[in-house]
């Protein structure tokens, strides 16, 4: 979010307290702080993640925030984002109450109906990685033909952290839809629509799909290597073979050759001696 506009009309509306909205369905509503406004943008209900049916009342007309009829009657809810902006005297006084841990479930609630509180709609990318299918999902969104966020764009560019590595390495490798992160080394591996993070090293005939790796803090020397050798651990990486499918993969992971991650029982919840599966549908 460009914050310009959204303060702007923090200042414009003459609001002490002004929360970033965005318009959601039944589906995802269940998950967020829910609010409704009246016809001027003030908000006059707060209720945090209500249940299922606890969502008709919330029901919101979002037309009046400009969107079309046909999106407004399935997006027809306002979920906090959990961005606000606060007259610094109202938000001195709302933390004063020592009772008040949350801005959602405490602050925001008690405020509304003592202070002018308005909301501010924003209708570009957002998502809320709380949940590990969302963190997995929205990584893997940034890698489409046409993402639903663009990074490369000229007019705000998104920044990384420089960590001065080399390119990475490729040798005779199969690469699709895929993102490499600097200094990996990768020996004829095939990679389809994945997220391969720093320092990543994967050996010859591993075959890793729609996955998220998020690779290593450091490399290994050749001495750590050989001590691994010896000790018949794997090293730091993705051995040779192994076969890798919907999974995200932590740092400093160290996985052996002919390995298979796939889920071939189909389960959607199961925690097992050094893996979990979460919300694979």
């Amino acid at each position: 979010m460009d914050y310009r506009g959204f303060l702007e009309h923090h200042r414009k509306t003459g609001a002490e307290i002004t929360v970033s909205v965005i318009p959601t369905d039944a589906e995802r509503a269940t998950g967020f702080g829910l609010l409704k406004t009246d016809d001027e943008g003030r908000i006059v209900e707060f209720r945090e993640k209500p249940t299922a049916d606890q969502l008709s009342p919330m029901r919101v007309d979002t037309t009046r925030f400009g969107l079309s009829r046909e999106d407004a009657e399935r997006r027809c809810f306002l979920a906090s984002m959990g961005v606000y902006v606060f007259n610094f005297a109202a938000l001195r006084e709302l933390l004063e109450n020592e009772k008040h841990t949350d801005f959602g479930r405490q602050v925001i609630p008690e405020a509304i109906g003592r202070r002018r509180v308005q909301a501010f709609l924003f209708d570009g990318y957002w998502e809320d990685i709380g949940t590990v299918g969302a963190y997995y999902q929205a990584n893997l969104d940034m890698i489409g033909p046409v993402p639903k966020f663009n990074l490369f764009n000229a007019g705000a560019p998104i920044y990384t952290h420089s960590r001065f590595l080399r390119a990475s390495k490729l040798a005779d490798c199969q690469i699709r839809n895929s993102a490499i992160s600097d200094g990996c080394i990768l020996n004829r591996a095939s990679i389809e629509h994945s997220v391969i993070g720093i320092r990543s090293r994967i050996e010859d005939g591993a075959h890793i799909e729609h996955s998220l790796v998020m690779g290593a803090d450091y490399y290994q020397t050749i001495e750590e290597m050989e001590e691994d050798r010896r000790r018949g651990q794997p090293r730091i990486g993705i051995g040779e073979n192994s076969v890798i499918r919907r999974a995200i993969i932590d740092k400093n992971a160290r996985i052996g050759a002919n390995v298979r991650i796939l889920n071939e029982s189909r389960r959607e919840e199961h925690d097992g001696d050094n893996y979990f599966i979460r919300e694979d549908k």
